[in-house]
């Protein structure tokens, strides 16, 4: 049985594969970088005067849902488990993996298993008291509760096929010996069956169902945190409904959580790495009207930091007084956008939900949007100056994971053909093709669109009537009725999208781990016995297969490919290539239309945003561990000069 340890030069050699990284050697002090000195609480060695606490504000519009970061995946909900709660690895600011709560790892490659050494922590309550030590058991007593259906964990399908009988266990319990919708029978197992070992306190076990390529980078995300055992037993369902009903390991405790009204962190003085905390105190303040009222507040030297959005930012940079006080947010390829078509629509019956069924399943009519929507002009309404340096034409961002060889995956295969599509002699083309097959099918013109936003963030209102009158203009308000409509400020996602309240809507996805099943995730729906899960997915293609439409035989193709591209395990150059099949599918038959990487947003803060943590998946880039609270909001110069140290380090 050969074993063997990860040590740093080795681990260059197993994320080779599956990510880019920028080299192994030990994190280096910034040659260079804003000149703006830290404030008077930074670290400043044989300091001995007592310092002000450095406090960080920002304005917040819409209110979290959950502080349960085991049965959340959604980012607005789990940016305070990021940072309040430790993982076991953890990703520099060059997006090298680094020890976090494990100090050392090794694989076993015979019994598939993953043996972590951890460090000794300490959990505390949300005053800062200690509690109690951190343990292997904690990260097995999490697992077990995401796995217990009663909890309703979103999370738990990442654990599926890949933590040994995570799968069984979940269902065991949540059919109890009975049938799935398949007729597939699921009986009761004991946990003690689940691949997750405390061997002692600080010796942890993961046994894989399979090889997972990507198994070490997805510990980063939320689904393998820990949780304070005793207090999951305790709390079951109430555990993470307010700060002072869950603990904390990271490098701050909420302290305070009042909905609507303010959270505020602050910084966990037993925390391990507590030297290399700077900001002492986080408050997040909410305000309906974050995005007029944040910039505001930035003038009057009030916040930290704020967006600033598109319709004043001329205005800013033309002003004497504001122009140094803008920059740029960290460019990341851990995010894309796309318009997702809606194949199982949930909608009131003014849109007409049989008509846009009907409409959907035709390949031409999709493929009239496809080729309609002019992305350079959609991407112009929050990045004006260079809207092409972002435009995209795969769901996966370029530059995201290489194969085995140093192969973009954004290149490999049929992904290299994929193009910016926007033509309107092709669109119009479409059109006509699908205006002929409709009509004789009985579907009315023109077809209601229902487009809903997000009112609390930033441009999207805009973004989407950029799309409407574009699209109507080009093809035709005989042929489309885009409806723009304002989702509620809360509860968009489970209102809006899980609810397949929408027709035609923007959706964004970001990474989990590094390889590029990750994209699959938002659109992969498994199969079953009696045919594709149903359960909710972005758009729910699955249910034009089980419809039995026009573009049932795409959409299978689509599963099918995916399905194959994770049955290859070990040859990381296969396994890319068909991955890039699948998704050169899915792009292909117009199921979505990407336009867009995460734009870099144009922002004021005083944070140098190349000291944090980065990761194009993960929690990483949202932890304030690492960074200094500056003097001053830092300058688009300061922001280029940290940029270019931060990629010579």
């Amino acid at each position: 049985m050969k074993k063997r340890r990860i040590t740093a030069a080795l681990l260059c050699a197993v994320l080779a594969a599956s990510t880019a990284l920028s080299g192994c050697g030990g994190k280096k002090a910034p040659e260079g970088g804003t000149t703006a000195a830290p404030t008077a609480g930074a670290e400043t060695p044989g300091d001995e005067v007592k310092k002000e606490p450095v406090i960080y504000t920002e304005l917040y519009g819409s209110e979290v849902t959950t502080l349960n970061y085991l049965v959340t995946s959604t980012e607005g909900d789990y940016k305070i488990g990021a940072n309040c709660i430790d993982t076991l690895i953890e990703y520099d600011n060059k997006g090298q993996i680094k020890p976090g709560l494990a100090t050392e790892w090794s694989y076993d490659q015979a019994s598939k298993t993953w043996t972590f050494k951890l460090r000794e922590a300490k959990w505390v309550d949300h005053t800062g008291a200690e509690v109690a030590d951190v343990t292997a058991q904690d990260f097995v007593d999490a697992l077990k509760y995401e796995l217990t259906p009663e909890y309703e964990s979103s999370n738990v399908q990442n654990t599926f096929g890949v933590i040994a009988n995570a799968e069984k266990y979940y269902n065991g319990l949540a059919y109890n010996g009975g049938a799935d919708e398949d007729g597939t029978t699921w009986a009761p197992i004991d946990f003690s069956e689940v691949g997750v070992k405390a061997v002692d306190d600080h010796t942890l076990t993961y046994t894989l169902e399979q090889e997972v390529p990507y198994f070490l980078s997805s510990l980063a995300y939320i689904v393998y945190m820990p949780a304070y055992g005793p207090q999951l037993e305790e709390l079951g369902k109430e555990f993470g409904t307010a700060a002072e009903k869950m603990y904390y390991n990271g490098a701050y405790y909420l302290a305070e959580y009042s909905p609507q009204e303010r959270h505020v962190y602050k910084k966990n003085p037993l925390n391990y790495d507590a030297d290399i905390v700077y900001i002492d105190e986080i408050q997040k303040i909410y305000n309906a009207e974050v995005n007029t009222i944040g910039p505001e507040m930035v003038k009057r030297g009030e916040i930290t930091y704020a967006a600033i959005t598109a319709d004043i930012l001329d205005d800013w940079l033309n002003n004497e007084e504001t122009k140094n006080l803008v920059s740029r947010d960290r460019p990341k390829t851990s995010y894309s956008y796309f318009y997702v078509f809606n194949f199982d629509p949930h909608f009131g019956e003014e849109y007409e939900p049989e008509n846009w069924r009907k409409a959907v399943n035709n390949e031409n009519f999709r493929k009239a949007f496809f080729y309609g929507l002019d992305r350079v002009k959609e991407v112009a309404v929050v990045e004006p100056n260079n809207p092409e340096d972002f435009v995209i034409t795969s769901i996966t961002p370029a530059e995201f994971t290489y194969n085995a060889d140093g192969e973009d995956y954004t290149t490999i295969g049929e992904m290299g053909f994929l193009e910016e599509e926007f033509n309107e002699e092709s669109a119009k083309d479409y059109r006509d093709m699908a205006r002929e097959e409709l009509e004789a099918e009985g579907v009315t013109f023109p077809v209601k669109v229902l487009m809903p936003y997000n009112p609390t963030i930033v441009n999207w209102d805009k973004e989407c009537q950029v799309a409407e009158q574009q699209m109507e203009a080009l093809l035709g308000t005989d042929f489309i009725d885009i409806i723009v409509e304002a989702g509620p400020t809360d509860g968009f996602l489970t209102e809006v999208r899980r609810n397949g309240n929408f027709a035609f809507m923007k959706c964004n996805w970001g990474a989990d781990y590094a390889d590029p099943e990750t994209w699959t995730d938002p659109f992969y729906q498994s199969k079953g016995a009696e045919g594709y899960d149903l359960g909710y997915k972005y758009g729910n293609i699955a249910q034009a297969i089980t419809d039995n439409t026009d573009t049932a035989e795409a959409a299978l193709e689509y599963f099918t490919l995916v399905e194959e591209a994770k049955d290859i395990k070990l040859d990381v150059n296969k396994r890319f290539e068909k991955f890039a099949a699948a998704e050169a599918c899915l792009v292909d038959h117009a199921f979505v239309i990407p336009f867009s990487i995460s734009v870099s947003e144009y922002i004021t803060t005083k944070l140098d945003v190349f000291e944090g943590q980065y990761a194009p998946f993960g929690v990483s880039n949202l932890r304030y561990k690492g960074q200094h609270l500056h003097d001053n909001y830092i300058s688009m110069d300061e922001f280029e000069a940290n940029k270019a140290a931060n990629a010579q380090d």
